[in-house]
């Protein structure tokens, strides 16, 4: 990510974790005027103290938007959680991307999902392909970066298998190109620093497929214990997760994410973070022997 022209690049979500790491590299990489925004900027004080300036983005209020893209040339869209409401998260992303238009903004990269299609057995990845159409019809040139499951999302899933010797989950032998939330953070940075127009889409991903039974095999490896993955039903995850608590929206999310495994929905695997980055994105392998400490330790 080197050094541009001067302009001013905005990321939305910066309290969050992936648009405050995004901030993060963007100031440490020296570029020019970076904003900060976010529904509470109150939380961004630290990152105003390290040189980002920080303007308040309420995707439910367009004036706020309108204010918050101002003088900015290229954008971050970091989607949003608002999943509460059905339709509320796209209605949100509508709104941000017409006053990006409004605003004159040059640029838009915005954050997606694998494949955002209709074969998603989640409602939710629908807001996905919603905001692409949007960006499509706007006008606006724009970069939009599909990223792949997070291989961080992993390490609890990992855990509980490497204590019970089982890695339980309704995905069948579907693969998963996992990529690791910081290497998500680096692509999007990279794409919001650069100078390059769209449209793109370009797969966010880690460089390998990796089953669910080469993910019990990697587990078994590093915990020196052995771990099979066990595949169920859906229906059988689901109950097994309500037998455990897990709020009835939340089971039927996982249950879906493993539904879209099962069918290849995210069997995704490209160079696109190693050609934005110039750095290989790191493999499930790699990641999970980082924090290897806290599989043995589960």
């Amino acid at each position: 990510m080197s050094h541009r022209t001067q302009r001013t690049l905005l990321v939305t979500g910066a309290s969050g974790q992936l648009g405050r790491r995004v901030v993060e590299l963007l100031l440490a990489a020296g570029e020019d005027t970076i904003v900060a925004a976010s529904r509470t900027p109150e939380k961004l004080a630290d990152l105003a103290a390290r040189g980002a300036a920080v303007r308040k983005a309420d995707f439910d209020d367009s004036a706020s938007l309108d204010a918050a893209f101002a003088g900015v040339e290229r954008v971050l869209l970091v989607s949003t959680d608002a999943l509460d409401v059905p339709g509320r998260r796209l209605a949100q992303h509508e709104r941000a991307v017409a006053a990006a238009v409004r605003a004159g903004v040059q640029h838009v990269v915005y954050t997606s999902l694998t494949n955002p299609g209709p074969e998603w057995p989640i409602a939710m990845a629908g807001d996905h392909g919603g905001t692409e159409a949007a960006l499509a019809n706007s006008g606006l040139s724009y970069t939009i970066l599909r990223n792949n499951l997070y291989t961080d999302f992993l390490l609890q899933a990992a855990a509980q298998a490497v204590a019970s010797g089982q890695l339980v989950n309704a995905a069948g032998a579907g693969a998963v190109g996992y990529v690791t939330r910081e290497d998500c953070a680096r692509a999007a940075a990279a794409a919001l620093a650069s100078a390059t127009s769209g449209p793109a889409v370009l797969d966010v991903t880690g460089p390998e497929l990796v089953t669910q039974a080469q993910l019990a095999a990697i587990l078994a490896q590093l915990s020196e214990r052995p771990v099979a993955h066990v595949n169920v039903t859906p229906a059988q995850l689901h109950a097994g997760m309500a037998g455990h608590g897990v709020p009835a929206a939340l089971a039927e999310v996982l249950v879906g994410f493993d539904r879209a495994i099962a069918q290849g929905t995210l069997a995704v695997a490209s160079d696109a973070v190693e050609r934005l980055t110039g750095r290989r994105p790191a493999g499930v392998a790699e990641f999970l022997r980082a924090h290897r400490a806290a599989l043995v330790g589960a």
